[in-house]
């Protein structure tokens, strides 16, 4: 098979065709994706305004929102694009770039929801130490730390998959690039780099999610020693809303990345990878507005002030 340059495009086979079922699917898409922007937009904007709400946990909270727009900008557009044009290529450099925001964001979630089961952890089984052990300064450090782990991560992989030789079959069978559909289209032996790039994967789940666990490990022992009922209710709805959340996201992940190769298909793929990438970002800011009475109470606050400043 003949090789091809680094300036020839690659083609998205995408997710949906032009039949009247996918056409509703793709309507539904961008009301869910114009759905999720504002959302995430408005609790970013609320984090901002509200006073009550400038706490550490509520600043990770504005990062996983920020997360999630960028996320949902990084790969709609361009699939709208695609499928309204049907214009379905990609430049190499473009398909770096969405291989980059990817796995950034995806890789910054895992260890920002780590940092927020922390902090839950503080607040519930130290809260008269909740000043000290979670600090605005150790909460940018965290912060920054999953942004920096991401964007390393998303590097290494954008680099190593666009080094490679491509053959003359150029048809990516995906939505958007992503470096494991990628790496199918190479020409050389990838099997050193898939095995790096599922150990990568792995370690990016499972450091986080034994974070998660240890924390939460520990705020269940706390919350069975309480006398009172109502201080257990309270501990729970506390918590209630980033367990759904990391349910969610690392449920798809895991799915996604720790599956034997055996039992992956590209279409199975795609599915999974719409969800995550489109679905659950408009659920994090309903689950957090519904279960948390301080987002419901700013928010009914914000509603109040509009009404009477339209009032006037």
């Amino acid at each position: 098979m003949e090789n091809w340059n680094t300036t020839s495009d690659f083609i998205l086979l995408g997710l949906l065709n032009h039949t009247g079922a996918h056409q509703f699917l793709f309507v539904l898409v961008l009301i869910t994706a114009f759905t999720s922007l504002v959302g995430n937009a408005l609790m970013c904007l609320l984090i901002l305004l509200d006073s009550g709400l400038h706490k550490p946990m509520y600043f990770l909270l504005s990062q996983l929102s920020l997360m999630d727009m960028i996320l949902v900008i990084t790969i709609v557009p361009k699939m709208a694009a695609d499928y309204l044009t049907g214009r379905t290529f990609i430049s190499p450099v473009d398909c770096g770039f969405q291989i980059f925001f990817f796995l950034t964001l995806e890789g910054g979630e895992c260890f920002l929801l780590a940092a927020m089961s922390y902090d839950r952890y503080v607040a519930i089984c130290h809260p008269l130490r909740y000043p000290v052990l979670m600090s605005w300064q150790l909460c940018l450090r965290m912060t920054l730390g999953s942004w920096f782990l991401g964007a390393a991560d998303g590097l290494m992989q954008a680099a190593a998959t666009l080094n490679f030789s491509f053959c003359s079959v150029r048809e990516i069978d995906h939505f958007f690039c992503e470096a494991p559909s990628l790496v199918r289209l190479a020409c050389a032996d990838t099997s050193v780099f898939e095995y790096a790039m599922y150990v990568c994967c792995v370690l990016m789940l499972l450091v986080p999610i034994s974070l998660i666990l240890i924390s939460y490990s520990l705020i269940l022992a706390a919350v069975l020693q309480m006398c009172s009922n109502e201080a257990r209710k309270k501990a729970f709805a506390t918590c209630s809303s980033h367990i759904s959340v990391v349910g969610l996201f690392f449920g798809a992940a895991i799915f996604t990345y720790m599956r034997p190769k055996s039992y992956r298909s590209a279409n199975h793929d795609k599915v999974v990878s719409a969800f995550y990438t489109i679905f659950t970002p408009v659920l994090n800011p309903l689950i957090y507005s519904l279960r948390n009475s301080e987002v419901k109470g700013a928010l009914r606050k914000c509603m109040d002030q509009c009404a009477a400043l339209s009032h006037d």
